[in-house]
């Protein structure tokens, strides 16, 4: 998988066979050590020598460092469980995240469960949220979920914190690896938990969001999966019926580089430090050692921008990336609540459209709710009311009524509102 770009029928083909895949290439090695942002942490992210043979399986638990945001947990646990690595066929590895329960005793049935798919932090470990702390925007989320009585599972995704790469963006993997957190909690705390789960991914989590509603029937039909909600979409689908005007190449030093470390670059493809030139070495170096927000800053510092960040054009190097945002549009098992800031300049309304009428048009039940004045990252939040109400209105047997045949073709990105949080 991943030798050549995926065509459409091969895509679909990998979803049906899921798990098959990658059990059936566990001889081959995983990536691992510092080129591929692995980095020594604690001895809790090192999984045991032998693995379990299936994914979902808890490995361990400890509690997990306390966030100012998050007030409203009885219990806060950074956990280590089993997952199923497709990209580089490595079969069973080990995978870490965060797991927060409500205070005070379990309403009859359980919490029910919120599946929490973060957005882009970086490729190395030290960027995993269980690790660092999960950032101020994220950490506050959560704390909504869990006063409004839900539980939350947060999976760090495959490479971030465990061993290997990241592989970042590839929606087939980090599916998984929000399926396979939400069977380890659900085993983990069996009775505490309800057999009710939903799924919310914010950017590059909204595609893990998608993506593991995608395979969830084949991969993981025991996941009692309700419902999902996805915000700041970053999916494509090549096959839908809208076609934004404006390009949806990610054409970024900082985001391209990601993904050049996480896989999305093609078996026998020119390795990431022969893609690179010398003036954008300090970017990939920061790339395997810390976070976004230092790849920033010493791009910024040292003047290195898509033009000169590589050896060829960026879109020489856009078009060697397997085009791992693509997907199938297919029809999904459960509704799903889309949302977009339309004041987003990072990945632009036409471009989110874009998904929401390509899931439309292959017949899902879809609620697109747009906020005006809200950014990339306000949008998450702005969201959150529509979000809950669409998940309480699942628990309460109800319908949602879908918009698809509303929809419209918004502008180009607003003017962003003032005084919002997180509205940066």
């Amino acid at each position: 998988m991943f030798t050549t770009p995926i065509p459409k029928f091969a895509m679909a083909l990998a979803i049906i066979t899921g798990l098959a895949m990658a059990q059936a290439h566990a001889d081959s090695s995983l990536p691992v050590g510092p080129s591929v942002g692995d980095r020594d942490l604690s001895a809790f992210y090192r999984g045991p020598q032998t693995l379990p043979e299936s994914p979902g399986v808890m490995l361990r638990s400890e509690p997990m460092l306390a966030q100012p945001e998050i007030t409203a947990a009885g219990i806060a646990e950074r956990i280590l469980y089993t997952s199923a690595d497709v990209r580089w066929h490595a079969g069973i590895v080990p995978v870490s995240g965060t797991l927060y329960l409500p205070k005070g005793e379990p309403p009859a049935g359980g919490w029910p469960l919120v599946a929490w798919a973060h957005g882009t932090l970086g490729v190395s470990d030290v960027c995993a949220p269980s690790w660092t702390g999960h950032k101020p925007r994220d950490a506050t989320y959560i704390q909504r979920w869990l006063e409004n009585g839900f539980a939350v599972v947060a999976t760090d995704y495959q490479g971030l914190g465990g061993p290997g790469p990241h592989p970042y963006l590839i929606w087939q993997s980090e599916g998984r690896s929000v399926l396979d957190g939400v069977r380890a909690a659900l085993a983990a705390y069996r009775g505490k938990l309800a057999s009710k789960v939903f799924v919310s991914g914010q950017s590059q989590g909204s595609g893990a969001a998608i993506g593991a509603t995608v395979i969830a029937e084949s991969y993981a039909p025991d996941v009692p999966l309700v419902a999902t909600v996805a915000t700041g979409l970053v999916s494509t689908f090549p096959d839908g019926p809208y076609k934004p005007p404006q390009t949806t190449a990610i054409g970024s030093p900082i985001y391209t580089s990601l993904m050049l470390l996480g896989g999305s670059l093609p078996d026998g493809a020119p390795s990431a430090d022969d893609l690179v030139a010398d003036k954008g070495k300090p970017v990939l170096k920061a790339a395997r050692e810390s976070c976004t927000p230092e790849m920033r800053e010493i791009a910024g510092r040292d003047g290195i921008t898509a033009e000169n960040v590589y050896v060829e054009p960026m879109a020489n190097v856009l078009a060697r990336l397997t085009p791992i945002t693509d997907m199938p549009a297919v029809r999904l098992k459960v509704p799903v609540l889309l949302g977009t800031g339309l004041a987003d300049s990072t990945l632009v309304p036409t471009r989110q459209y874009a998904e929401v009428a390509a899931l439309c048009a292959a017949g899902n039940d879809v609620v697109w709710k747009t906020y005006p004045g809200y950014t990339h990252n306000g949008g998450l939040h702005a969201a959150f009311p529509d979000a809950l109400a669409f998940f309480r209105g699942m628990l309460a047997g109800q319908k949602p009524q879908g918009n698809c045949a509303g929809i419209v073709e918004p502008g180009p990105p607003g003017e962003a509102a003032k005084g919002l949080a997180f509205n940066d």
